[in-house]
């Protein structure tokens, strides 16, 4: 496991990731609106890609060969997620005006085709799921995935987190915050590698050890992605040590994996390694 590279394999993961989102979401020709161009935009701008790879790497720890529906799977969580950002900048949510270094979708789009890009989005991730579900060997193993994205998604998930970090008293204590990092970020997460082990065939007791990987790698990352951006301040000097735990408590979750789940163990260690340097 020590020998596992990390960044050679999480280069050739993002690249095939991004070839999907593009050749799947084409522009037409006829684009009333300019709502395709818009999901585009937003969609294709540079990113990690952290989402769908998580998926790919669950699906490997279950012991998966990674097949068509299962990147098409995978690829439906970076839809989410790029729907949710377009929202949360949003003049009614965080008003923002910049995004991975462009102008956000609704400076660039207008407000209005900025919703209708993220409904379309998000609309759109359900489409690829079912999709690929009907191209499966075992279809059936994807309506787990369809119903683990409605639930990282929506009002158990992201979306209630959205409605709680709209709250006009912030969260006063490192439980409150934590609770805010589980439902909007570490939700999705959780969804991501639920995705990519319910379509690998993945046992309840992997599904669930998996799931608290992701709930941990989640409040881990939002921890360590706060600290760069300077928001909940206070709890800086806690959150350091917070994402050491979390991390250490995500690779426990795969104790039962081996060496499949390497992928998972390094990309924990370099999010606990980029804050401790940090």
């Amino acid at each position: 496991m020590s020998a596992f590279d990390l960044e050679s394999w999480l280069t050739a993961k993002r690249a095939d990731v991004n070839a999907l989102l593009d050749a799947r979401l084409a522009q037409p020709s006829d684009d009333p609106g300019r709502l395709v161009e818009a999901m585009r935009y937003s969609l294709l701008a540079p990113g990690k890609r952290l989402r769908p790879i998580l998926a790919l790497a669950a699906a490997e720890a279950v012991g998966a060969r990674i097949d068509a529906p299962m990147r098409v799977a995978a690829a439906s969580v970076e839809l989410v997620h790029c729907y949710s950002l377009i929202h949360d900048d949003l003049p009614a949510m965080d008003d923002d005006d910049v995004r991975r270094g462009r102008p956000t979708s609704h400076k660039a789009f207008g407000e209005a085709t900025a919703i209708l890009a993220g409904d379309a989005l998000l609309t759109l991730a359900f489409a690829w799921l079912a999709e690929a579900a009907a191209q499966a060997n075992a279809p059936g193993r994807y309506l787990p995935a369809i119903a683990a994205l409605s639930r990282g998604a929506g009002v158990s998930g992201m979306v209630r987190g959205q409605a709680r970090d709209t709250l006009t008293t912030p969260p006063a204590t490192l439980e409150a915050i934590e609770r805010l990092h589980l439902e909007k970020t570490g939700a999705l997460f959780r969804a991501a590698v639920e995705i990519g082990a319910a379509a690998a065939g993945a046992s309840l007791a992997q599904m669930s050890a998996l799931g608290q990987f992701g709930d941990s790698y989640g409040i881990a990352f939002q921890h360590a992605d706060d600290r760069d951006d300077s928001e909940h301040a206070g709890f800086a000097p806690q959150a350091g040590r917070r994402i050491h735990e979390l991390v250490a408590t995500a690779v426990a979750a795969l104790g039962d994996f081996g060496d499949k789940a390497a992928p998972l163990r390094a990309l924990a260690r370099k999010l606990d390694a980029s804050a401790s340097a940090g």
